[in-house]
C-alpha cells in the first residue's frame, strides 16, 4: 500500500518536539505511536523502529515514532521513562490532530519504554492497547535473582568454563565473592534495595488498564526474563492469564531483536495483533 512521510513539530510545554508520522493511503482509525526508550531516539537501535513504522503503514496502520524531551532532535533536558507522561501526552495530541480520523491509539514499547507506556496508558481513554516487548521491571533484588537463575545456570553448561578451570585460569575466589553478593540482593540484603516500587506501580497500572496487550519477550534477554520472573508471582499470574494477552516468545534473540529475521517476526506478531 502506498504511504506518506511527514514530519511533525509539536509542542510539549516550552519545548518543540519531533515526530515523523507514516500515513498509508487510507489509513485505518487505530494508530500505532512507538515509543522510544533508554538511549535510543526515534530511529531505534539497528532502525528498528523506522522500519517497524515503515512495515504497520505498508499494512494499512498508521504509525508515529518521535523524540520525547531531551533526546534526538526534541529540545529540552534529558529524562527517565518515569518523566514522560506529559511527552506522551503531546505526541498523543499531535498524531490525533494530524490524522482526525484516529479514535484509538495503541502504544508500542521496548524496555523502558514499554514500562512508560504501561504506567502511562489507564490515564488516557485514546490508549486502546499495549504492545509491550522485555518490559523494564529493573531492581536490585529483582536483577539478581534472574542472573542467579539464568546466567548462572548457562554458565555452568558452558564449555568454556570448565576448559578455564582445568587450565587453572579460573579465578574461584572472585567467583564466589560476585555469587555471594548476588545472594545476598536476591534476598533483599544488599544497602542498595530500594524495595523495588517499579514492579508494584507496573502491577497497578496493569491491572487498572483493560484493553488488549501483546507482550514479546526474548528468551536469552536478562531483562525479559527478569520481567517475566516477576510475573509469575500469583497475582501477576491471574491478570495475564487474561484472554485479552497475546504473549509471543522469541527463541534466541537479544534485547533490541538486532537480527533482521527477529525484527521481521516483530513487526508480523504487531500487525497480526492489530488484525492486519
Amino acid at each position: 500500500m502506498p504511504t506518506e512521510r511527514r514530519a511533525l513539530r509539536f509542542a510539549c510545554g516550552e519545548h518543540w518536539l519531533l515526530g515523523i508520522l507514516d500515513v498509508p493511503s487510507v489509513p485505518s482509525s487505530r494508530g500505532v505511536l512507538i515509543v522510544t526508550g533508554g538511549p535510543q531516539y526515534r530511529i531505534g537501535s539497528h532502525r528498528q523502529f523506522t522500519l517497524l513504522a515503515r512495515s504497520l503503514a505498508e499494512a494499512g496502520v498508521p504509525a508515529m515514532r518521535f523524540d520525547y524531551r531531551g533526546m534526538g532532535d526534541s529540545e529540552g533536558g534529558q529524562r527517565s521513562f518515569e518523566q514522560i507522561e506529559a511527552d506522551l501526552r503531546a505526541a498523543i495530541d499531535a498524531m490525533c490532530d494530524a490524522l482526525p480520523q484516529l479514535n484509538e491509539v495503541v502504544l508500542w514499547g521496548l524496555c523502558d519504554a514499554a514500562s512508560a507506556a504501561l504506567l502511562y496508558a489507564p490515564g488516557d481513554a485514546r490508549v486502546s492497547a499495549l504492545a509491550l516487548l522485555n518490559p523494564w521491571a529493573r531492581t536490585a533484588a529483582g536483577l539478581a535473582q534472574a542472573t542467579l537463575k539464568h546466567y548462572y545456570r548457562a554458565r555452568l553448561l558452558d564449555p568454556g568454563l570448565w576448559r578455564k578451570i582445568a587450565m587453572g585460569r579460573f579465578d574461584a575466589r572472585a567467583a564466589l565473592r560476585s555469587l555471594i553478593a548476588l545472594a545476598a540482593r536476591a534476598l533483599g540484603r544488599s544497602p542498595d534495595n530500594d524495595n523495588a516500587p517499579l514492579p508494584q506501580r507496573l502491577y497497578d497500572a496493569l491491572a487498572r488498564f483493560d484493553g488488549p496487550l501483546l507482550l514479546i519477550t526474548s528468551d536469552s534477554d536478562l531483562t525479559a526474563q527478569e520481567f517475566l520472573d516477576i510475573a509469575s508471582a500469583p497475582r501477576w499470574r491471574a491478570l495475564l492469564a487474561q484472554k485479552r494477552l497475546t504473549h509471543h516468545r522469541l527463541g534466541e534473540a537479544d534485547h533490541t531483536f538486532s537480527r533482521q529475521a527477529w525484527r521481521e517476526q516483530v513487526a508480523s506478531w504487531t500487525a497480526t495483533w492489530l488484525g492486519h
